[in-house]
């Protein structure tokens, strides 16, 4: 194996998260589309996507490294929500807490002189930035509705978002 027995455990530990960031932005998808908020439900689903996807990039670097990928139980994510407010900043915290664990892996990699999983992890800092910009651009908008209709209105701002990224 190239990298570290306890980098392999942190990277499995990643893993896992973020499948549980995916069944998050379900849960939110879900919690949307009975709200009848169908743009914002198709921006989770969008979402739980990309995380699935970033789940089976470090999964496929592990493989890559000789390690093996441990699947674990997950959490149970938030399922229900007040408002598309309280909805939208759960996926803020989420974001927050997933920057900080990638964070973790780069400074375990640099302490351990992990030049591998230190270059590869990049890409997920980088897009962590993207992400909590998003999330919270996502939520100040949010914040500025103070009625469904608004969120109907809002979701052509939605529609934007989902078609840029």
């Amino acid at each position: 194996m190239m990298i570290s027995q306890k980098m392999a455990a942190r990277l499995n530990t990643q893993v896992m998260h973020e499948h549980f960031n995916s069944w998050s932005y379900m849960a939110i998808a879900y919690w949307f589309e009975k709200e009848g908020l169908k743009v914002f439900a198709k921006f989770f689903h969008k979402q739980a996507d990309e995380e699935c996807g970033h789940a089976e990039k470090i999964a496929k670097y592990l493989l890559d490294q000789g390690a093996a990928v441990v699947l674990a139980e997950l959490d149970k994510p938030k399922t229900t929500f007040k408002n598309a407010k309280e909805a939208v900043e759960y996926f803020v915290q989420v974001e927050i807490k997933t920057t900080k664990m990638v964070h973790e892996i780069v400074d375990m990699a640099t302490k351990e002189g992990d030049h591998a999983t230190r270059d590869f992890i990049d890409w997920k800092v980088s897009e962590q930035v993207e992400e909590v910009a998003t999330a919270n651009e996502l939520a100040s908008m949010v914040r500025l509705t103070e009625s469904k209709g608004q969120l109907l209105m809002l979701e052509g701002r939605v529609w934007q978002m989902i078609e840029k990224g």
